[in-house]
């Protein structure tokens, strides 16, 4: 097998008899042997019934079934350890991403590159709110952690087969993928495209597992918010002896004022620093007690044509 593409799938049943047909036409132009790794995702419609028929047609389609629903970032990590390919192409089962591109990421790959992935120049069919904090997220994301993780950049992409196998080999539980793969290095290259709408369906990225996504993207990479919660009290802090002073000097030129202008900013000043110290320190202790319980990333329920 020289290529592997792998789907997760998540209540898709609307797109899947298309997805599955451009990825056979997609096929026909590789020069070499394939397998397409449908990863279902604990769906709850009929996904995982119409993934079996096309298994039960063709051998060259195989399924990941989870037990229940573990995530996007599981799910391509499954695809991903089961795969037998040289390069891997990942791609979402909506056909926003599209195949052709795919053709592109290979000649870059034949050209000695580890990681190609695919860069977003326009999102159609997307709300104006979603590419607005997309567009601010990446940025402010590569700024904080230090590494160039690409702008406007999903997990659209294709990965060698030793680029592959360092992210598969790391432990962590809490996976942001897209930072994974820029922290491994290689040789990394971008191919630009325009973002369809989706095929069919709606999307399954709700805000709650978006935030959840932008959370592990900024916890598992940098240390940021924790230094920036300490550069943020010494300012803080600083002001409000400024403010003690400027009290200070109205109380010695004989300006009268309530004492509690003296009490109630240092009371709420000092609450408001420990409860947003604590708070930050709780979301590092629970990605710390993620990993110590080092549970599985994810459970199969089923394997088909492995």
């Amino acid at each position: 097998v020289k290529y592997s593409v792998i789907i997760p799938v998540y209540n898709e049943q609307e797109a899947l008899e298309l997805t599955y047909r451009e990825l056979k036409k997609l096929a026909e132009n590789f020069d070499g042997g394939y397998e397409i790794i449908f990863v279902d995702d604990g769906s709850s419609d009929n996904s995982l019934n119409i993934l079996k028929d096309f298994a039960k047609a063709d051998k060259s389609v195989k399924i990941i079934s989870f037990s229940r629903n573990f995530g996007h970032q599981a799910a391509i990590s499954a695809g991903m350890e089961h795969a037998q390919g040289e390069a891997l192409i990942i791609m979402d089962a909506d056909l926003q991403d599209p195949p052709e591109t795919v053709l592109k990421m290979i000649q870059k790959w034949r050209e000695g590159y580890d990681i190609v992935y695919g860069k977003r120049v326009k999102r159609k069919g997307e709300r104006p709110f979603k590419k607005l904090t997309a567009y601010v997220y990446y940025r402010l994301l590569s700024r904080i952690t230090g590494i160039n993780i690409p702008k406007d950049a999903g997990d659209f992409r294709l990965i060698s087969r030793k680029a592959a196998q360092a992210i598969i080999s790391l432990p962590e539980k809490n996976r942001y993928l897209r930072g994974l793969n820029a922290w491994v290095g290689f040789k990394q290259a971008e191919i630009e495209y325009e973002r369809d709408p989706r095929a069919a369906g709606e999307t399954k990225y709700t805000l709650k597992k978006m935030l959840k996504l932008a959370g592990d993207g900024v916890i598992s990479n940098t240390n940021f918010p924790l230094t920036a919660m300490f550069g943020f009290g010494i300012v803080l802090s600083l002001l409000s002896f400024l403010g003690f002073f400027a009290l200070a000097v109205l109380a010695f030129a004989g300006i009268s004022f309530d004492p509690a202008f003296w009490l109630l900013p240092a009371v709420a000043l000092c609450s408001g620093l420990i409860i947003t110290g604590l708070g930050l320190i709780g979301m590092y202790l629970g990605r710390v007690y993620d990993e110590v319980k080092n549970r599985p990333l994810y459970i199969i329920n089923e394997k088909i044509n492995f």
